[in-house]
């Protein structure tokens, strides 16, 4: 049997920046806390708190003055910065570049549309509740609009200017549908459509939407794909139902213990790959074990 390994997954620059930050700052302190789990895979989570990585919540963080805490890749709204600064902590920021830079581009928007008559909406595509998503409404004070699926659209005044944002991490597919949605409704609203009226600005991270490409090309080189992933991953879920379509053969798994051997049955090729918040130690791990079971039955 042949177990490949996808040599061009795991994690993407963000994570990576923060984890090596995380690291760095563990090599000279016992504990450094992080606001929410530093990366959405609980091995690798599991990992960094072995060495000192304790995840804390917003309360919490209510109870660490002059404490150290770690801000994730993911970013955080400008209220938490607020708060770390009234209560002397010290932030260490690790929020990817490409995140910060969409922050502000929606701040710029927001901005903008605010001064509008009537004003304008900030829109984001992207999924209520996560951690990148709740830094971005930040920057609008709250008042964006999160829409994840076109079902969501009925929250949106087609009568206002409309700022179209996305979560890094979505589907360009989906954007791109969701663009068109917009644009109907925005016509059958108002068919004289005014210059800049509704501008959608692509701000999903070229890793994430080129990711997809070399993942078909994996996925159609073997017969067996075990796409390893943190539950709550966003691009996980994305990068697995995309895998799925190419390779009906695809089965998602957090960690090795979720590993079912009966998949390997009459299969001669097995391709291992993740999401870009999965670490390449735990693809590993997931093909050592894989070896050791073929091993005892030759």
């Amino acid at each position: 049997m042949q177990i490949k390994i996808d040599d061009k997954a795991g994690f993407c620059f963000g994570v990576v920046k923060a984890i090596g930050t995380a690291e760095e700052q563990l090599s000279h302190s016992e504990t450094l806390y992080c606001l929410g789990d530093i990366v959405h895979n609980n091995a690798e989570v599991r990992r960094l708190n072995e060495k000192g990585l304790q995840v804390i919540d917003h309360e919490q963080l209510k109870s660490l003055r002059g404490k150290k805490v770690l801000i994730r890749a993911h970013g955080e709204p400008p209220s938490t910065y607020r708060q770390a600064h009234e209560l002397g902590i010290e932030l260490i920021d690790a929020t990817c570049p490409i995140v910060l830079a969409l922050q502000q581009r929606i701040r710029k928007g927001y901005d903008e549309m605010r001064r509008l008559s009537p004003a304008g909406q900030v829109v984001i595509f992207g999924k209520p509740g996560h951690a990148e998503v709740i830094g971005l409404c930040g920057q609008t004070d709250n008042t964006a609009i999160v829409v994840s699926s076109p079902d969501d659209l009925g929250r949106i005044d087609f009568a206002r200017p409309i700022r179209l944002y996305s979560q890094t991490t979505k589907s360009k597919e989906d954007f791109s549908q969701l663009i068109e949605n917009i644009e109907q409704k925005i016509k059958q609203s108002q068919p004289t459509l005014g210059e800049g009226q509704f501008v959608a600005y692509n701000t999903i991270c070229n890793r994430v939407a080129g990711r997809a490409l070399e993942l078909e090309a994996f996925a159609k080189s073997v017969d067996l794909v075990l796409f390893v992933s943190g539950k709550g991953s966003s691009n996980g879920h994305y990068l697995y139902e995309y895998c799925e379509k190419v390779q009906p053969n695809t089965h998602l798994i957090s960690d090795v213990e979720e590993l079912d051997y009966g998949w390997l049955e009459g299969v001669e090729r097995v391709g291992i790959t993740g999401a870009t918040s999965t670490p390449r130690w735990l693809m590993e791990s997931v093909a050592n074990a894989i070896e050791r079971v073929v091993n005892s039955l030759n």
